[in-house]
């Protein structure tokens, strides 16, 4: 009889969602905070979005080592352009850095699931989404994680982006304001937190409970990085606090 082998993969899902917007000259790019394995919560503050530049972020779910390991790859050759150029990378050039990045891994991939977010060189907001081995395309909104195919109908229906097939060719810009699109995002998220359990919720525990008085103990948030020309601001939003 054969012996039979458990399956081993070198890839974990931890779980997640992220979601960018582009506006005229802002973009918002948001994530949840929680960071599990299968039915285990690994962190409730774990941030899933890093600046690459002044004026480009990425959000990024999947696997958060692999996530590590490409952050850090881009940084260093951030910093190589850096010094080449004597000045930062403009967030079309990083889209299409992270893009080759990506594809010459395609063979044992980064399992990182990635939004770009940030102003073009003429000020507007632009939006980048990737697969895990580099295809990508600029669009005015999108969003990837566990919780995107509940988010994804949500923002078509509000947004309604048009046709890149579409001639003339139009902006692939949301027509909000940046406030109107920073609640957007706080919906999207109160919506997905009901129905996806890696994305986030708060955990309050009741006053029978001998640990404490019914006080917040531990609870995930949602970030949002707002980039306009004036720089970056963070904001945070407690999710499902019931």
């Amino acid at each position: 009889m054969t012996k039979q082998h458990p399956a081993w993969s070198p890839y974990d899902n931890n779980g997640g969602t992220c979601v960018a917007i582009a506006g005229a000259d802002y973009c918002v790019t948001a994530a949840d905070t929680r960071m599990s394995t299968g039915y285990s919560i690994l962190s409730r503050d774990y941030s899933k979005i890093i600046k690459l530049a002044d004026k480009c972020v990425m959000a990024s779910s999947g696997f958060q080592a692999d996530v590590k390991a490409l952050q850090k790859l881009l940084a260093a050759r951030h910093l190589i352009y850096q010094h080449q150029h004597n000045k930062q990378m403009s967030c079309p050039a990083m889209g299409q850095l992270l893009s080759n990045t990506l594809y010459y891994k395609r063979f044992f991939p980064y399992y990182s699931f990635n939004v770009l977010g940030g102003l073009d060189n003429e000020g507007k907001g632009c939006v980048y989404t990737y697969d895990a081995v580099g295809s990508y395309e600029r669009v005015g909104y999108s969003s990837q994680g566990s919780g995107s195919t509940l988010i994804m109908p949500f923002l078509d229906n509000q947004l309604k982006s048009p046709s890149p097939l579409l001639l003339p060719a139009q902006d692939a810009v949301t027509p909000l304001s940046e406030a109107e699109a920073v609640d957007l995002v706080k919906t999207c998220f109160a919506s997905a937190t009901e129905r996806d359990i890696y994305t986030a919720s708060f955990f309050l525990f009741p006053p029978s409970l001998p640990l404490c008085d019914g006080i917040f103990v531990g609870g995930d948030k949602l970030e949002i990085v707002v980039l306009n020309k004036d720089g970056i601001h963070r904001e945070y939003m407690e999710l499902r606090k019931d």
